[in-house]
């Protein structure tokens, strides 16, 4: 997250704890905070008058709003997003329950059931929308492949991972293949490219085409040719999501309109899918608030993301959705930690 500093100069120290104080009572009771409540749980002893004119920098600074329904103000994004970066402090994890994953992770199972049983604990334990991106099938490590011939121009390739998972794609050919040369392929991918990530064999294919000797060529390009057509074919995600229904518990976002909007977008997932991609190549949390996301579908929410790695590899991202008026002192370590134990536990699988 930002440093302190990024917000330096903005707001003075007595600003800052107002401010901090004050998206603390938010988050807590869902309530806009009025002047009075405010000066009495900041513990400053000053006058309302002091108060009513810090208030009002912090709102001309647009770091809070005052609803037209209430006298109370709330945090706007902006002030979401500089007490996130500069004022927050998070709370670690309860260890025993963190014990009891760590235990439900290391059970028999492959990754699809290793993160469908994380998307459920991130929104267990956050009581909202938990979220986890299935690796993408050209991030999945690769073991074997067979070729069956369908017809003179359509071949089926059968795609087994580590894991045991299986990936079926009719590709079309370029020309009719005998049986044996359709073996023969099979033969080389498997022995060259097994227990290597299916991006890191489209790397070697290239590669090995550039370095091999004339003789190998002809059986080379015919394999490029066929395994590009397979993992060109393999590029679209998925993502798991569970606690939907949780959403609906907060009246910030209980306007059957934007109800309708979020739960489409849970339907759909592609603007969940584009948003979590976006966050493949940063380091450790990243959270969108509100706007921030970009998408419509999300104005109200926000979301705690964290890629999850095997080898230091980003397999994929979880996180959890909720309102911008979550708790995040709780919310950033859980999902920090599970991105952590999920990686270990796909590790000791692979």
């Amino acid at each position: 997250m930002a440093k302190v500093a990024k917000w330096d100069g903005i707001i003075d120290e007595r600003a800052q704890h107002f401010l901090k104080t004050l998206v603390e009572r938010y988050i807590r009771d869902g309530q806009p905070v009025g002047s009075r409540v405010l000066a009495r749980d900041s513990g400053l002893d000053l006058s309302p008058a002091t108060v009513r004119n810090v208030l009002a920098d912090l709102e001309d600074l647009g770091l809070i709003a005052s609803p037209h329904t209430s006298a109370g103000r709330i945090p706007t994004v902006r002030g979401y997003r500089l007490f996130i970066d500069s004022l927050l402090t998070v709370k670690p994890l309860d260890d025993q329950q963190v014990g009891q994953f760590r235990v439900k992770l290391s059970l028999p199972g492959d990754t699809s059931s290793v993160l469908a049983f994380a998307s459920r604990w991130l929104s267990e334990m956050s009581r909202m929308a938990g979220v986890v991106t299935m690796p993408k099938p050209e991030q999945v490590v690769f073991r074997q492949i067979e070729f069956v011939r369908l017809s003179a121009a359509r071949i089926l390739a059968i795609l087994v991972t580590v894991d045991g998972e299986v990936i079926n794609r009719v590709i079309q050919a370029r020309r009719d293949y005998s049986p044996s040369e359709l073996e023969q392929t099979a033969r080389l991918l498997n022995e060259t490219f097994s227990g290597i990530s299916l991006a890191k064999v489209r790397e070697r294919l290239l590669s090995d085409m550039q370095q091999a000797r004339d003789d190998m060529n002809r059986i080379m390009r015919r394999a490029l040719e066929m395994a590009e057509q397979v993992l060109g074919e393999s590029k679209e995600g998925d993502c798991l999501i569970s606690g939907q229904t949780n959403l609906m518990g907060f009246d910030e976002l209980a306007e059957m309109e934007r109800l309708r909007r979020l739960f489409d977008a849970f339907t759909e997932k592609h603007e969940i899918l584009h948003l979590l991609d976006d966050c493949m190549s940063a380091e450790g949390i990243r959270i969108f608030i509100g706007r921030e996301s970009g998408y419509k579908s999300f104005d109200g929410c926000s979301l705690v993301t964290a890629p999850y790695k095997v080898d230091d590899q980003v397999m994929g991202i979880l996180g959890v959705i909720g309102p911008t008026r979550m708790a995040y002192d709780r919310v950033i370590p859980l999902v920090d930690v599970t991105a952590r134990l999920v990686g270990a536990a796909l590790r000791k699988d692979a």
